[in-house]
């Protein structure tokens, strides 16, 4: 069921802004609530926790809304390896405003309404430097279940026990700390629950399609996995003026929502018989597509997602596999032009190239109305978990309680 709450953003978002008084509240701990996962695959539970005053180049940001990602229910179920770390504070695609700063803290101040994203951005080492990566080597090496600079949390719980972050976001909680190198001021003409899209699926999906794959008018594009990233890549490709945009999904629920972000063809596999999804993309395209993208997450679709490209074709890895599965290509298939890249948030550089896909969507040129599917309030968000698990929902909002 899809509620109401967005229509009420703009009032909640001045609401919120005029109410807090960060002399209370700034420099101290916070006693807040949060959505505390303690376990593998349990239920998330809203505890009371402490949220620690940001050290120096840290951020204490007021969460209003935020979303659930496939990431977040991915790492949720690992019970094993090193990023099954509990207990910990899921989400990272969210919007808030500053409740206060710390030392250095320069380019937002109390009050902005911004975007905490999980991707770090510097600005100023060598890879946020070079063009050709995005990957912040200042601040990205650390563990992301802690803050980017010294390691630690800034969450316990009312036993004092630790809470772990989650990809330096954890935006599952009413009040979070981030690091200055990664937060976004939002433009104030941009509508608080589309803005809380720009912090994971529509970049790591725009971007792909833009600055990794850099699709070209007229061409061909096959997309495995229509959630949220995959409608993103769509929508990118849309507005490159992509010709033929091939949408792959188990889910037939997916595709009319596909069609309103350019998608022009669809495929079940489950409806493709003896053939393999390659050869279906191969007779719709002459050959095979000249960019193809896998945003589930599986090494097995990799490589037909490889297999579905032409000679010169491009394949872009965006979605991420957790178990390590090694991929296998032919020697002579990659000798012969075609390509596989990976796509870490869309190639995209947070704090330079977020503005420009706001000004896309105030432009009215970037379409985003589809992707949410359900809102849900904060105390509701484990239906968020439930939606997206049954396949019902693209992008479930979550508005914190006032």
């Amino acid at each position: 069921m899809i509620l109401t709450m967005a229509m009420e953003a703009t009032t909640k978002v001045s609401a919120v802004t005029a109410n807090f008084s960060t002399s209370r509240t700034a420099g101290k701990p916070i006693i807040c609530k949060a959505a505390v996962c303690r376990k593998a695959g349990e239920p998330l539970v809203i505890e009371e926790i402490e949220v620690a005053p940001p050290k120096a180049w840290e951020v204490r940001v007021k969460i209003l809304c935020t979303s659930l990602c496939h990431t977040d229910v991915t790492v949720w179920k690992l019970n094993v390896g090193s990023s099954a770390v509990f207990p910990r504070i899921f989400g990272h695609e969210a919007v808030g405003t500053v409740e206060s700063g710390g030392d250095h803290v320069e380019e937002v101040k109390e009050g902005d309404t911004v975007l905490p994203i999980l991707l770090p951005n510097c600005g100023e080492c060598r890879e946020c430097e070079f063009k050709n990566s995005n990957f912040c080597s200042t601040l990205g090496h650390q563990v992301p279940h802690a803050m980017a600079r010294d390691g630690t949390s800034r969450f316990k719980d009312m036993n004092g026990e630790t809470l772990h972050h989650f990809c330096f976001v954890s935006s599952f909680s009413e009040y979070t700390v981030v690091d200055v190198g990664q937060v976004v001021k939002v433009d104030p003409r941009m509508p608080i629950d589309k803005a809380c899209l720009l912090g994971c699926c529509v970049p790591t999906g725009v971007g792909s399609a833009w600055k990794v794959a850099d699709v070209e008018e007229g061409h061909s594009v096959a997309i495995f996995g229509l959630g949220a990233v995959g409608l993103a890549v769509a929508e990118g490709a849309r507005l490159r003026g992509v010709s033929k945009i091939i949408g792959i999904d188990l889910n037939p629920l997916k595709f009319e929502i596909a069609k309103k972000f350019g998608v022009t063809d669809v495929i079940n596999p489950k409806e493709c018989g003896d053939s393999r999804v390659s050869q279906v993309i191969k007779e719709l395209t002459d050959g095979g597509a000249d960019y193809c993208f896998e945003c589930v997450g599986l090494a097995s679709l990799v490589e037909e997602a490889f297999q579905s490209s032409r000679a010169g074709g491009k394949t872009i890895v965006v979605g991420a596999d957790y178990s390590g599965t090694p991929l296998k290509f032919n020697f002579g298939e990659v000798l012969f032009g075609r390509s596989v890249i990976g796509s870490l948030f869309g190639g995209i550089k947070p704090k330079k190239d977020i503005p420009i896909i706001m000004q896309k969507y105030i432009n009215k040129e970037l379409r985003l109305d589809g992707f949410i599917t359900h809102e849900v309030s904060f105390q509701e968000i484990n239906k968020a978990f439930d939606y997206l698990l049954q396949g019902k929902s693209i992008r479930c909002l979550i508005w914190m309680d006032e």
